[in-house]
């Protein structure tokens, strides 16, 4: 696959700046926002509360001058955004009802610690059938420790110390790329928001904020999607837009691997060496370590590479589904419950596969593929790329929640892909 490729708005960033704009009565303005799944679900939720959205290319105005609606009833496609709608909700009417949701089937992805963190804040949270209800006049700031750098857990937590009264601590908080652009905005806002060592973020609360016009990073993970497509079908792949500072983690792996990649003025391209990929042993981590929603492409890679990979996932306990897919179309991947790793994991000795041994090379052969998820559906896509053969995806809907114009962008770069019967939300 060779050419060029642009890489959109990040998705993990354009939903939650979505939401941060029901803290302000003024307009927001989002340039580079993504045209994909989940951004019209969090359109969907504005909506319900009472915010006028209005779509113009890449370019999304929102303004939510008064809150019509503090319950945000039943969605159209479940994700896990609600919740994080709660604190917004609560500082402008002071209470909140959203839809206790799923989402991608990655791992239970508890949200305890966004409860306890918000009870700590003054925010009474009850549980009621299948909806969360909130109540707070004022929540104040205090010390939170997070005992997992949760990511949306911190968001959470953000949105409620901005205009909360006093200061709020967070100890352990996740500091990922998409987190540190929303606090960017939130700043231009008139928020007060700083880091300090060891995770530290600290809040003090303000008044109000303003509205703004603000440009949402690249996507880091669609970046490396692109690039892994290079690096396995022997390519050579400008990714357009792609940073060095979201994918030095990334960056160095691929080197390891025995790939490689050149920073240019307008983005990264990466490719294929004369020499053959060799097997690496990886862990995933929060930020900034290796992303988890690297691993799925990554680990398709590794079925091409020479030799013994391992691969130990540390931040979802139910993530290697995607593998039995992979074995099927002639990988040798064995998924284990051991932590075959380094790094402290919170799944040890809790009998949950989140460890991983791939016995490369191995050719792959075109099959019919059923997608869990987003992040897997995109390791689908990179197989049947590789694979001989034709293959036939299904769940691609999931897929459109998270990459925008993929089709487009993938035959521009020489795949033939076509989109067919899609599911309509």
């Amino acid at each position: 696959m060779r050419g060029e490729v642009m890489v959109s708005g990040a998705k993990n960033a354009a939903t939650k700046m979505m939401i941060a704009s029901l803290l302000t009565t003024e307009p927001v303005i989002l340039d580079n926002c993504p045209r994909i799944g989940d951004v019209e679900i969090a359109a969907e939720i504005l909506k319900k509360i009472g915010a006028k959205v209005e779509f113009s290319g890449s370019t999304v105005r929102l303004h939510t001058p008064k809150i019509k609606s503090t319950t945000v009833g039943k969605l159209s496609f479940a994700n896990r955004l609600p919740i994080l709608a709660i604190s917004p909700l609560l500082a402008r009417a002071g209470q909140a009802k959203v839809p206790i949701v799923g989402g991608d089937k990655i791992g239970a992805r508890p949200v305890d610690f966004h409860l306890k963190a918000l009870h700590q804040m003054g925010i009474d949270v009850k549980i009621t059938g299948s909806i969360y209800a909130a109540t707070c006049k004022k929540p104040h700031g205090t010390a939170i420790a997070l005992s997992y750098p949760s990511v949306g857990a911190t968001e959470n937590i953000i949105f409620a110390g901005v205009l909360a009264s006093g200061r709020t601590y967070i100890s352990g908080a996740a500091i990922e790329p998409e987190i540190l652009d929303l606090i960017k905005m939130l700043q231009q806002m008139g928020a007060i928001i700083e880091f300090r060592a060891d995770r530290t973020i600290i809040i003090d609360g303000v008044d109000s904020l303003r509205g703004v016009h603000y440009t949402i990073m690249p996507d880091r993970l669609e970046a490396a999607s692109y690039g892994l497509m290079a690096i396995a079908t022997k390519g050579d792949i400008l990714v357009k837009n792609a940073r060095q500072e979201d994918l030095i983690t990334f960056l160095n792996t691929i080197r390891r691997l025995g790939a490689d990649y050149f920073i240019e003025a307008n983005g990264i391209r990466f490719k294929r060496t004369t020499k053959p990929l060799i097997g690496i042993e990886l862990e995933t981590d929060t930020h900034p370590g290796f992303a988890t929603d690297w691993q799925q492409p990554l680990t398709v890679l590794l079925t091409q590479a020479k030799g013994i990979s391992v691969v130990h996932e540390t931040v979802y306990e139910d993530r290697f589904g995607y593998t039995t897919a992979l074995n099927n179309m002639g990988a040798k991947i064995g998924v284990f419950s051991k932590c075959l790793g380094e790094l402290p994991c919170r799944f040890k000795d809790k009998l949950q596969k989140h460890s991983a041994i791939i016995d490369g090379p191995t050719k792959l052969k075109g099959t019919k593929i059923e997608i869990p998820d987003i992040r897997a559906g995109m390791a689908h896509v990179l197989a049947a790329l590789i694979a001989e053969d034709r293959s036939e995806i299904l769940g691609i809907e999931h897929l459109l929640r998270g990459y925008e114009n993929l089709s487009a962008k993938l035959t521009s770069i020489g795949a033939d892909f076509k989109i067919q019967n899609i599911k309509t939300r």
